[in-house]
């Protein structure tokens, strides 16, 4: 298609409304009807990428094959569309200025005074345009990160504003705001709705779609006033509803007609309904499992469950495709000891120990680990929580007392977990790590090759440190094995022990790579064995 189309998602009233997900959904519609689509996000704060956050300021930092550290949303993207994002989804305030004062520097401004107005958003509308021109996309979906008022907000709101006016009908703006339901009296108040809009006008942009988050169905006397009040089209007063599942919000939004209202206002064609079918039946799994499995998520993020989005997502995927309820157990590992770590993970069919950087939580979770082995209960770490895993046995099995992680301990003994070669002159800490997209090669007859059902794989990496190669004998001779290694460097990538019930721990991610239609093997594997467990402790 000659002509891309344009799609600008904002929020009002609060955040954390679901602007992604609405996104991620009308996206989903669209490609289901033909219509190659993509999502991008625009942050609007002043870190350059979320790698250096800490997790309980943005949630999970979200890993693309191209190495970019990126926003969690754009994980559901992935997750919704079953298509890979890349560095250009992902725009933070911080790229754009870099970008800026980088040309401003070289002189490509040819000494003009550098402004907000035109060189920012100019910046602004060349990255919102790069998905359309370079990867020739029909439709580009953007969320624009935060809530409309927001200072930070307004250079991206001012480009949205001229790129309509340039675009003319291939753009459109989609305002999600919230109903509140005011228990006392019993009504839901389009107000923050109105003042929100207002807001926008205020600016020059008039949103074309309003999505009205709510607990309780929308009267057709508030819709109506609504669309009155908003300027917009009653057709284009669409309701999202609270809902048990983010994977009902495709559903819910096909009822309600918001694709189509969409490819009406971009004049493009509306032909048939999708029938969504893997998608649905996806969903009745979901909603018809009559079975649970409890699975124990060991972190030291677990007061906000969004620092393991991707993995929570997974084991539900997983669940799902298993015909099970993953009863989830998020479990502070630094409040586990080895005097409590009995009481506490005693009733887990499996447990899972997950990714994190520091020594915070370590010894947690080398009692988890040492549990988990030891009572042969199906185990999976992820990135520090593999690195764990070796060095629970070294200390436990090899007996090599005080080994650790130079993470961890610079100056221990036995460095079982070391930093990568390529890592050691690195200072800097965004963008450093080991980031992207891998090949692992899996070696026949084990666990992890007979997940995968082949030989070499691609996995997504985050990492600085790596298992010690020089302590690889040591390892396979008292029973735990390389199951997987990079084919260029000999980097370890899996270990397993294969004595064991289902004992595996990776260096990659394989969580980012978990989508509704193709939930990842690994996971299928660990919940598959964590089931089983579960029946069997059932018959003792």
């Amino acid at each position: 298609m000659p002509d891309t189309r344009y799609v600008f998602v904002t929020g009002g009233v609060t955040s954390s409304l679901g602007k992604g997900i609405i996104s991620a959904s009308l996206a989903k519609l669209l490609q289901a009807r033909g219509y190659r689509v993509t999502i991008q996000k625009l942050d609007p704060y002043l870190n350059v990428d979320p790698g250096t956050l800490n997790p309980y300021e943005h949630g999970e930092c979200y890993v693309t094959e191209d190495g970019a550290e990126t926003d969690l949303d754009l994980g559901h993207y992935e997750r919704f569309l079953n298509v890979p994002t890349s560095q250009a989804n992902n725009v933070t305030t911080g790229r754009i200025y870099q970008n800026v004062i980088n040309k401003e520097r070289k002189g490509d401004y040819l000494g003009k005074t550098v402004q907000i107005i035109p060189h920012i958003t100019d910046e602004i509308k060349r990255n919102i345009k790069l998905l359309g021109t370079k990867h020739k996309f029909d439709v580009v979906i953007t969320e624009i990160g935060g809530t409309v008022g927001d200072i930070e907000s307004l250079p991206y709101i001012e480009a949205v504003r001229q790129l309509k006016w340039e675009l003319g009908h291939r753009a459109m703006v989609i305002h999600l705001t919230l109903v509140p339901y005011l228990a006392a009296s019993g009504e839901l108040k389009t107000k923050p709705t109105q003042h929100s809009v207002k807001s926008l006008l205020e600016i020059g942009v008039q949103p074309d779609v309003l999505v009205l988050r709510t607990e309780k169905d929308l009267t057709t006397d508030v819709r109506k006033k609504v669309a009155l009040f908003c300027n917009v089209d009653i057709r284009a007063v669409i309701q999202s509803i609270d809902v048990s599942s983010i994977y009902e919000v495709p559903v819910k939004m096909q009822e309600e007609g918001l694709d189509e209202t969409v490819l009406e206002k971009l004049r493009l064609p509306v032909e048939g309904k999708p029938e969504l079918k893997e998608w649905k039946a996806f969903l009745s799994k979901l909603k018809n499992a009559k079975k649970t499995v409890r699975i124990g998520l060991v972190g030291k993020y677990v007061e906000l469950p969004d620092a393991y989005k991707s993995i929570i997502e997974s084991l539900n995927h997983a669940g799902t495709y298993n015909d099970h309820k993953v009863d989830l157990r998020l479990i502070h590992s630094e409040n586990l000891t080895p005097e409590n770590v009995e009481n506490k993970l005693k009733d887990l069919h499996g447990i899972l120990v997950a990714p994190g950087f520091g020594h915070r939580g370590i010894e947690g979770k080398l009692a988890a680990v040492k549990y988990a082995r030891e009572k042969n209960i199906p185990f999976f770490g992820v990135c520090l929580g593999m690195q764990c895993a070796v060095i629970e046995f070294a200390r436990n099995v090899l007996k090599l007392e005080k080994a650790n992680s130079r993470e961890m301990d610079h100056n221990t003994p036995y460095p079982v977990i070391d930093l990568m070669e390529d890592q050691k002159n690195v200072t800097d800490k965004g963008g450093t790590m080991r980031l992207g997209a891998y090949e692992c090669a899996l070696t026949k007859n084990t666990r992890s090759y007979n997940a995968y059902k082949k030989e070499l794989v691609n996995e997504r990496h985050r990492h600085r440190y790596e298992f010690n190669n020089e302590y690889l004998e040591q390892f396979e001779a008292a029973g735990m094995i390389s199951a997987g290694t990079n084919p260029e460097t000999g980097l370890v990538e899996i270990i397993e022990i294969p004595s064991h019930k289902w004992f595996v721990g990776v260096q990659f991610h394989p969580e980012y790579s978990s989508t509704v239609i193709n939930p990842h093997p690994m996971f299928l594997a660990f919940v598959k064995a964590a089931i089983d467990h579960g029946k069997e402790k059932i018959s003792e």
